[in-house]
C-alpha cells in the first residue's frame, strides 16, 4: 500500500513538472517568438492601414492615354478611440451636415467599436488638404489615400466601364475584396479587372492617444507594398472613337468597326452614350439612378446588347452560301417585276447577275437564290437543307455570343429548324414560309458587332479572329490565345470574289448603285446596304463597309435607328469613319457629307412626329 502510495505521488509530481515545462515554453514562443500575439495586444496603439494599389493605365492603339488615376482620400472612424469634440467644426471643415454625422457615427458604432469603417468616402485632394490641419483635433479618425478614375476624353463609356464598391457577394466570391474596396463593373475595367487592380499592401503605424501618427511599427518590417496594377493597350482608336460618338449625337444606334487582320475593335460607339466621369466618386450613384431612368437608354450598350433583323446587309451571306452549295454561280440571272411574290422590290433593270444583285440589292435575286438553297435536292427535306444553311451562320458568327470579353453580350437569334415545326407543323413549312429570311428579315436577329464580324470575315474572305478589345498588356503577357485563332466560315476563298465585287459596286458603281454616298476619295469601299424593318416604329438604317478592298484595315457596321433607308444616313456615317481611320482627317470633299451627319438630330425629329400623332 505504502509503495502504491510512493508511486502516485511521483506520477504527480511528473505531471505537475511536464505541465509547467509546457506553459513556460509556450509563453516563451508567445512573448518572444510570435510576435503576432504581442501586436493584438497592442491593437488599441497600432493602425493597419491598407495601402490600396493605383489601378493600371488604359491606353488606345496608338498609345494614347485615355484612363488614370487621380488621388482621393477616404475618412475612416474607429468609434472606440474618439472623444468629446467640437462637432460644428468637424462638419465645417468637410462640409456635411450634423445630421450626417450622427447617422454616420451610429453605422460604424453597429458595424464595430474597435474596427475601423469608413465615414466618409472619397474626399477631394483639396478637402484633404484643408482638413489635414484640423484632424489631430479629432481622435479617432485618420485619412486612408485611396484613387479614382479619371479620363482624358469624355468619351468610350461603354468601352471602358466604371469602378464602384464591391457587394456583399462580390466580397464571398473573392476574399481577395473587403467591404470599401472598389471593382471594375462592365467594359474593360470589369473584363480585366485582376490585372488593372493589382495587389494590396499594409502599412503599420504607432499612434498616440489624441489618433495622431507617431511612426511606422518596428520601423516598417512588416510593412508590405502595393503593387500597381497591369496597363492595358486597348485596339481603340482614341481620336475615331471621340469622332464616332460625334456623328451619333442625337441620333440612337451605334457602330462598330473592326482591324479585319486581327479582330481588334477599333471603336465601339453605343448612342446615346453619356460621359463616363458622371460614374466617378460620391456622385456616382445619384448619376447612376438618372442615367437609369432615362427613356432615351444611355446604359444599355447596343453594340452588344441590341438585336436587330440585319435587312439587306444580309444578302451577301446568302449569296456566299449559294455559290458554296453549288445551286447558283456567278453568271446565274434571275428577273425581278419590282418583287418576287409578296416580297417587294424597287425599280432597276432586270434580269440581273449576282454582281449585279448585290450592288442594287436586288430582294427577287436573292429571294430565289435563297429558295434554290432551302429546296436543293442533295438534302431530303427542307428542315435538313434549313440546317446547313443555319450551320454556315454559325461559322460566322450568328446566333451564338463571339465570346469577346464583355460579359454583357447578346447572342442574337438564328432559330433552328424546330423552331418552325412548332409553329407550322413537322414537314409543313416550305421555303416561301420562311422567305423573309432571304433578305435579312422575319425571325432573325443579329447585334451590330456580329454585323461588324460578319464584314471582316468578308473582307478576310473566309475567316475572321474573335474581336476583342484590348491589344495587348502593359507587363509584355500576351493576350488571351483565343483571339489569336482563326475561325474559318467553311466557304472557298473563291467564292467571295464576285460578292466583293458587286459591295464595290455598290459604292463605286454607276446607275443602280445603292451605296454611292458611301464612296471615299482614292480608297475602293466595298459596302452594302440596308434597311431594316422595324415593328416598333420607323424602319433602322443600316450599312456594313470595309476597305481598302485588297488590303483591308478596317471593316465597319453602322445602325442609325427609326431612320429610314440604309443609304440615307448608316452609309454616310460609316464612309465618314473609314475616311478618318484611314486618311486621319476628312477631306474638303466629304465636308458637306459630314456637316449634314453633324447636324442631324433625329431624336428631336423623332419627338416632334411623336407628339404630332
Amino acid at each position: 500500500m505504502k509503495d502504491l502510495f510512493a508511486t502516485r505521488k511521483y506520477f504527480i509530481i511528473v505531471m505537475i513538472v511536464i505541465s509547467s515545462v509546457a506553459l513556460l515554453v509556450r509563453l516563451f514562443i508567445i512573448q518572444v517568438v510570435e510576435d503576432t500575439y504581442r501586436l493584438s495586444a497592442e491593437n488599441n496603439v497600432l493602425r493597419y492601414v491598407t495601402q490600396y494599389p493605383a489601378r493600371g493605365l488604359i491606353f488606345d492603339r496608338n498609345g494614347k492615354l485615355i484612363v488614370f488615376n487621380q488621388a482621393a482620400y477616404d475618412l475612416m472612424v474607429i468609434p472606440s478611440q474618439t472623444t468629446k469634440m467640437d462637432t460644428s467644426l468637424f462638419c465645417d471643415a468637410l462640409e456635411i451636415t450634423t445630421g450626417f454625422f450622427r447617422d454616420r457615427m451610429k453605422a460604424a458604432r453597429s458595424y464595430s467599436g474597435r474596427a475601423p469603417s469608413i465615414f466618409l468616402k472619397q474626399i477631394s485632394a483639396e478637402s484633404y488638404a484643408r482638413f489635414q490641419e484640423k484632424i489631430f483635433m479629432f481622435p479617432g479618425f485618420y485619412v486612408q489615400a485611396r484613387t479614382l478614375r479619371k479620363y482624358s476624353r469624355p468619351v468610350g463609356a461603354h468601352i471602358l466601364g466604371y469602378v464602384s464598391e464591391v457587394d456583399e457577394a462580390q466580397i464571398k466570391k473573392d476574399p481577395y475584396y473587403k467591404a470599401g474596396d472598389y471593382i471594375g463593373k462592365l467594359g474593360i475595367e470589369e473584363a480585366y479587372e485582376k490585372e488593372l487592380r493589382g495587389t494590396k499592401g499594409v502599412k503599420i503605424f504607432l499612434v498616440d492617444v489624441y489618433s495622431r501618427v507617431k511612426g511606422s511599427y518596428a520601423e516598417g518590417i512588416m510593412d508590405t507594398l502595393a503593387v500597381q496594377g497591369t496597363d492595358i493597350i486597348s485596339g481603340i482608336d482614341l481620336d475615331l472613337q471621340e469622332y464616332g460618338e460625334r456623328l451619333m449625337e442625337h441620333k440612337t444606334g451605334s457602330i462598330v468597326a473592326i482591324d479585319p487582320s486581327t479582330g481588334e475593335i477599333l471603336t465601339l460607339v453605343s448612342s446615346p452614350c453619356y460621359d463616363p466621369e458622371l460614374l466617378v466618386g460620391r456622385v456616382r450613384s445619384e448619376n447612376f439612378i438618372k442615367l437609369s431612368a432615362d427613356t432615351l437608354l444611355p446604359l444599355f450598350n447596343r453594340a452588344f446588347m441590341a438585336s436587330y433583323p440585319p435587312g439587306s446587309t444580309f444578302k451577301p451571306v446568302n449569296g456566299l452560301i449559294a455559290l458554296q452549295e453549288n445551286v447558283i454561280i456567278p453568271s446565274t440571272k434571275f428577273g425581278c417585276s419590282k418583287g418576287y411574290l409578296f416580297v417587294g422590290c424597287h425599280t432597276h433593270a432586270s434580269p440581273l447577275d449576282l454582281k449585279g444583285a448585290v450592288m442594287n440589292s436586288c430582294n427577287a435575286y436573292f429571294c430565289q437564290t435563297y429558295r434554290k438553297i432551302l429546296e436543293n435536292p442533295a438534302y431530303s427535306t427542307i428542315s435538313e437543307a434549313y440546317e446547313k444553311w443555319r450551320s454556315y451562320l454559325t461559322q460566322f458568327g450568328f446566333g451564338k455570343k463571339l465570346e469577346t470579353e464583355f460579359v454583357n453580350e447578346l447572342s442574337g437569334l438564328i432559330p433552328p429548324s424546330t423552331y418552325f415545326d412548332r409553329y407550322h407543323g413537322v414537314n409543313r413549312w416550305k421555303a416561301l414560309t420562311v422567305i423573309s429570311l432571304a433578305i435579312g428579315q422575319g425571325e432573325i436577329g443579329t447585334t451590330p458587332l456580329q454585323m461588324a464580324n460578319m464584314t471582316a470575315a468578308i473582307a478576310n474572305r473566309g475567316y475572321y479572329y474573335t474581336p476583342h478589345i484590348v491589344k495587348s498588356l502593359g507587363n509584355g503577357s500576351g493576350i488571351d490565345q483565343r483571339f489569336t485563332i482563326k475561325h474559318e466560315i467553311g466557304i472557298d476563298s473563291a467564292n467571295f470574289e464576285e460578292i466583293i465585287l458587286g459591295m464595290e459596286a455598290a459604292v463605286n458603281g454607276g446607275a443602280g448603285a445603292t451605296a454611292r454616298i458611301a464612296a471615299v476619295q482614292d480608297i475602293i469601299v466595298c459596302g452594302k446596304t440596308g434597311t431594316a424593318q422595324n415593328p416598333h416604329g420607323d424602319d433602322h438604317s443600316v450599312f456594313i463597309a470595309f476597305a481598302p478592298k485588297d488590303d483591308p484595315k478596317i471593316a465597319i457596321a453602322v445602325y442609325v435607328e427609326n431612320s429610314g433607308f440604309g443609304a440615307t444616313y448608316a452609309a454616310p456615317v460609316a464612309s465618314l469613319m473609314i475616311e478618318k481611320y484611314l486618311k486621319g482627317n476628312i477631306s474638303t470633299a466629304s465636308r458637306w457629307k459630314e456637316q449634314r451627319i453633324l447636324d442631324l438630330n433625329l431624336i428631336e425629329r423623332r419627338a416632334r412626329s411623336e407628339t404630332q400623332r
